[in-house]
């Protein structure tokens, strides 16, 4: 196994980050930060960030980025860290205001630019892509993958946002592709569904068959970001894409289980036939397809490890979860009296058939 030499690895940088407030973001900068890099956080100023002497900040909107060209490049970026583009034109706004400036960029991606994700919403057609999923396996052959599901997301496509990131002459791209990352302000809440069920003291959770086998690459988020920080900081990143995930791969129902044991729910976890189900309860994806990706390249090639174990991972989530749950959701998922009933069908379902 190959790891970085020292002389590719690049201490001392002033790197900008567009965004780096909000979940991933801050354990970014945290890390940069500790590891003597200058900062420079441009943001909206929605979240707030305790800033070190060797962190400031700009508050603005990436959307109108060029009306603050100057203040920017006077900081003389060495490196830029794109935390959020979602749309082609973000990177091509970016790559015009910096050239000449900045050498290097790193922009965050998703799983979802594989072919596999379009396979599981159903946007794409075909046979089931073949997991791990490499950095050179299928993308999705259909674009926007939100298009006409959310007006804030129609001109979202990572796909894009890549090939723009990685077409400039002048300043190097990385890319990096995120799986589902987990943790302390995740404000998605990942975990939620599962550990309201478990401080309800539910005797049961209920799962479809083909739910209950699905598997999806996590990552925690602090060693997400200790993933970013290798990239930023090794030179050999540059013109690379990296697949970042856990080198293991959870079934949801194990998923559940493992949270359940690190919570100490005492409960079972109820796995039913898919066509026993009844339809409100199915799962709408395609869960027969996969999205476990190979993250050996970014292991072999920066030396990536992750810094916290999976029990301290959900063991900080499940404490973070459990002070801050959502300020909203749809009480319908948690609809107890259905599932009590669904439960009690399949009990006098058997005992009939019995």
């Amino acid at each position: 196994m190959t790891f970085q030499a020292e002389s590719d690895k690049t201490t001392g940088m002033k790197i900008l980050i567009i965004g780096g407030t909000c979940f991933i973001g801050p354990y970014v900068v945290r890390r940069l930060a500790a590891a003597g890099h200058d900062l420079l956080l441009f943001h909206r100023g929605k979240h707030q960030i305790e800033l070190a002497d060797n962190m400031r900040q700009v508050l603005g909107d990436r959307g109108q980025l060029p009306s603050y060209q100057a203040e920017l490049c006077s900081f003389a970026p060495e490196l830029i860290i794109d935390m959020i583009p979602i749309r082609e034109s973000d990177v091509i706004t970016l790559l015009d205001v910096f050239k000449g400036t900045s050498r290097r960029l790193l922009v965050i991606s998703s799983q979802d630019a594989y072919r596999a994700y379009g396979l599981i919403n159903r946007t794409e057609d075909g046979p089931l892509q073949p997991v791990p999923i490499t950095e050179t396996d299928d993308l999705r052959t259909r674009l926007y993958p939100y298009r006409g599901l959310n007006q804030k997301l129609d001109d979202y496509d990572k796909i894009l946002v890549e090939r723009v990131a990685l077409s400039s002459q002048s300043i190097r791209g990385t890319v990096l592709r995120l799986p589902m990352v987990y943790g302390p302000q995740d404000y998605q809440h990942r975990l939620f569904p599962y550990l309201r069920r478990m401080q309800d003291k539910r005797s049961f959770i209920l799962l479809g068959a083909g739910e209950a086998q699905w598997r999806w690459s996590h990552g925690y988020v602090e060693n997400v970001a200790e993933a970013v920080a290798l990239a930023v900081e090794n030179e050999r990143a540059c013109g690379q894409i990296f697949n970042v995930a856990e080198p293991f791969f959870f079934t949801r129902e194990d998923w559940v289980r493992t949270i359940g044991q690190r919570f100490n729910w005492q409960g079972r976890i109820l796995v039913v036939p898919d066509d026993e189900l009844p339809e409100t309860f199915r799962e709408k994806s395609r869960v027969e397809q996969d999205l476990i990706v190979d993250s050996t390249k970014i292991r072999r090639e920066l030396g990536y490890r992750e810094t916290v174990t999976v029990e301290e991972a959900l063991d900080r989530t499940i404490a973070w979860e459990r002070d801050n749950p959502p300020g909203s959701y749809d009480p319908k998922a948690f609809d107890y009296q259905a599932e009590d009933e669904v439960l009690a069908e399949l009990i006098a379902r058997r005992q009939v058939s019995e």
